[in-house]
Order: C-alpha cells, then structure tokens, then sequence
C-alpha cells in the first residue's frame, strides 16, 4: 500500500505559527515542546514572537504553550495533559479524528489528507515510518 506524502515548507509552519500566534490573542508568555518535532516549533515560535522559551513542560507557568507538530491520534497530547492540566497546549496539523484538539492548531485536517512530511524530516523519511505499514 502506498501512502500519499504532502511536504510542508517552512514558510508552511512559519504560516502555521502565525495561526497559532493569532488565536492564542497574546496570552502566551512561554513556549515549549515535544520532543522532537514540538521542540524545533517552540524554538521558532520564541523567535518568531519574542516568547521566552523553557525546555521543561510545567504547571507553574498557565500562560506556557507546549507545542507539537501534529495531533494525529492524540495519545501524546493526552498522556501530557494527565500530568500537565495547567499548561496550553498547540499543534500545526490537528486531525479530525485525534482524541485530543488542542487549544490552538494551524490548520484542521481529515483522514485522507495523507502523511505530513516536515522539512525537518527527511525526504525519504520511509524508515522511521515504517510502523505505517504495520
């Protein structure tokens, strides 16, 4: 079975971000992220919107923003906020069908949008999604 692909671009997550940015009407004071894909988003987003960043997940800090690339099925978001309920939490791609919506997404997808492929990821990126064809 072959898997449709769509590649993002950065000026994509830099459009994503912006999203995010807009809906979160200034309440954002830090940002964060899940490791991996979240962390290089929360690293931007700091520079992009003059946003401290802090590598650890905290419920100290309610304007905190924890950042991940996708909220495809959910179980990560999910598995965050049991242990995190204070934080808020973001997504470029949040699918339709995730058990988790996050507070804030770029963009709202379905199934049959395809594999997202991030310009941080390779290009033949197949061997770390070999679990697709599982």
């Amino acid at each position: 079975m072959s898997i449709k692909k769509r590649y993002v671009t950065w000026d994509d997550v830099n459009n994503l971000l912006d999203k995010i940015h807009e809906q979160s009407k200034g309440e954002i004071r830090m940002v964060t992220g899940v490791p991996r894909g979240g962390t290089i988003l929360a690293i931007l987003y700091s520079h992009r919107f003059n946003v401290p960043y802090n590598q650890y997940i905290s419920n100290h800090y309610p304007h905190m923003l924890i950042l991940d690339d996708i909220s495809d099925s959910g179980k990560t978001f999910e598995e965050l906020k049991k242990e995190f309920p204070i934080p808020k939490y973001g997504a470029l791609h949040y699918k339709e069908i995730s058990s988790f919506k996050p507070d804030y997404y770029g963009e709202e997808i379905d199934l049959n949008y395809g594999w997202i492929v991030y310009p941080w990821e390779k290009e033949d990126s197949k061997p770390i999604q070999d679990y697709l064809d599982n």
